[in-house]
């Protein structure tokens, strides 16, 4: 990439601010933690460069933001327009940057120029432990049930089941039933085709996920997600119990605060893909290490729960690493921000041939949000 008639621009300007979010349905519990909500904000930067606006997720602070003041493109970015790794901590706006000066959505400025439409299969992550207030399985059954109904009706053809209602919130033959319930009865709801993943959130132990998968075996989980702390021996254990059973269940882990080998192990085959979050782990870092795992047939599968934002640069990651296979799909309506772009249909999120991550930004109502709570520091002009 051609970078020499933009790497004398400077930045000129950072502004912090979180915008209010909300989920379209508050939710409940997992096996590990209490109620989510149905609030969700957004931390968000907005950068400008050589006049050019552009913004994303980033928690940098205002010390740092000062310390990023008057530093060149040619200092941010390499050649191919990877950003440096000094900067990561503001890649995605710069990024977005990035697409904007080159007038492309940030997939082509990694992958080079294509006519491809770019369409990611995704999955609906939002069926947690709703249903506790409920005495009765079969009502908790139709209530998630209902859930998963609501978000094939919004495009979705995979769905992510929160389980492990035993570890902590019901008594554990009560709730690892009731997860089994649930499971079988959302299979039942979406159909045959459709792609059910559950996560434990490390609520299980080896016996205890045995026990699950194979009373829905029927059911064709294709995923467990953190069936328990990482625990080689385990997972070796759990591998080798799938294929004795003839199952098509892959085994993922990653998502929280994994074991720092827990690569290495995917690489020896106790896991079929890794889960690192999208924005905590970065855009760039996510790259290097899909591909990587792309040598070694490990899948790409990365957690992006709880910000939007991670809807939005998933499509752009995905085009770039073979093994990837789904978007975590957190439906949040963030004020100010339109990510209208985005389609879902029959499954796939349709990724908009748009400049940067190709989201718009109502950039008013941002600017009063952060004279209302956020922070601004600015380049001084030479006079």
């Amino acid at each position: 990439m051609d970078m020499s008639n933009i790497a004398n621009k400077e930045v000129e300007r950072l502004e912090w601010c979180k915008l209010p979010g909300k989920r379209i349905r508050a939710a409940g519990c997992n096996a590990r933690l209490g109620v989510h909500g149905d609030s969700v904000p957004l931390d968000l930067v907005r950068v400008t460069i050589g006049g050019q606006e552009a913004f994303g997720w980033s928690r940098i602070n205002e010390q740092r933001a000062q310390e990023l003041l008057g530093k060149k493109v040619g200092e941010l970015f390499n050649n191919r327009g990877d950003v440096s790794p000094l900067h990561y901590d503001i890649e995605f706006p710069l990024l977005d940057w990035l697409g904007k000066i080159k007038n492309k959505p940030v997939y082509k400025l990694l992958l080079g120029d294509t006519d491809l439409k770019i369409s990611v299969p995704c999955y609906d992550t939002s069926l947690y432990f709703d249903d506790l207030h409920l005495e009765d399985d079969d009502d908790a059954v139709k209530l998630i049930q209902s859930q998963a109904l609501e978000g094939k009706a919004r495009g979705h053809r995979a769905y992510k089941i929160k389980v492990g209602r035993g570890a902590m919130h019901m008594p554990l033959d009560k709730g690892t039933e009731r997860d089994i319930a649930i499971i079988n009865g959302v299979r039942e709801a979406v159909g045959p085709e459709a792609k059910i993943m559950i996560d434990a959130n490390n609520g299980y132990n080896l016996n205890l996920i045995k026990y699950v998968l194979k009373a829905t075996a029927h059911s064709n989980i294709t995923w467990i997600e953190e069936a328990f702390h990482e625990d080689p021996p385990l997972l070796e254990n759990l591998k080798n119990w799938i294929q004795s059973e003839g199952l098509n269940v892959l085994v993922t882990d990653g998502e929280g605060d994994s074991a720092a080998q827990i690569v290495d192990w995917a690489k020896q085959g106790y896991l079929d893909a890794i889960q690192y979050d999208i924005l905590h782990y970065g855009f760039h870092k996510w790259k290097n290490l899909g591909q990587e795992l792309d040598k070694v047939n490990v899948y790409t599968a990365p957690h992006s729960y709880g910000c939007v934002y991670g809807n939005y640069v998933l499509g752009h990651l995905a085009p770039l690493i073979k093994g990837f296979l789904f978007i975590e799909w957190d439906e949040i309506n963030v004020e100010g921000i339109d990510g209208s772009n985005y389609i879902i249909n029959e499954g796939k999120v349709e990724v908009p041939d748009k400049p940067g991550f190709g989201i718009e930004l109502d950039h008013h109502f941002y600017s009063k949000m952060v004279e209302k709570s956020g922070w601004k520091v600015c380049k001084k002009l030479v006079r």
